[in-house]
């Protein structure tokens, strides 16, 4: 079974900001598979499915980013799932709008969220599949990602948001190595 785990932060004040486009690909992946995402008692919303017929859980971590660890660490420990069949999908500030990434092992980058995972699970040997949301060197990091996208850059960031769903597809029937070979 694969976790696939969308990072941002809960609440409408985040809603369709940059933060958020884990949430965005993770509820594109649940629409396209119709997976149904319900809240539940472990600080997350959660869906069970099959995902080009492989099992899946889908997870929405529902406390602020930078501490989504211990969730993910409470739904790995529950359903058995070791590291190498968790995807994380994030934003990173670090890659241009609309670059998709996939990364099998590695730091968190300066990532918090990543971070969290990382110290919560023990490993960094887990997929990473990165949506870049660029920088506004006049603005600070953290307005900036908080910040919603601006009108010249949705049509950019739909197209990666749906690269993204189709590159955490194949990492999930094809296998990573495969999946960063297509869409790095």
């Amino acid at each position: 079974m694969w976790l696939i785990v969308g990072l941002g932060n809960p609440g409408r004040k985040y809603a369709r900001t940059r933060h958020n486009v884990g949430f965005m690909v993770l509820e594109e992946i649940a629409d396209t598979y119709k997976i149904v995402l319900t809240e539940k008692k472990d600080r997350c919303r959660i869906g069970r499915g099959s995902i080009e017929g492989h099992k899946a859980l889908l997870a929405e971590p529902l406390l602020y980013m930078n501490m989504s660890g211990p969730v993910v660490q409470d739904i790995c420990r529950k359903s058995g799932i070791q590291p190498e069949n968790l995807v994380v999908i994030h934003d990173d500030l670090d890659m241009e709008p609309g670059r998709i990434r996939i990364r099998k092992t590695g730091s968190s980058g300066g990532h918090k969220g990543i971070d969290s995972i990382i110290q919560s699970i023990g490993s960094r040997d887990f997929v990473r599949v990165k949506i870049g949301i660029g920088r506004d060197p006049g603005v600070e990091a953290e307005d900036y990602v908080l910040g919603k996208f601006r009108r010249s850059e949705r049509s950019l960031m739909k197209d990666a948001m749906q690269r993204a769903v189709n590159a955490v597809c194949a990492v999930v029937s094809e296998g990573a190595d495969k999946a960063m070979n297509r869409f790095n």
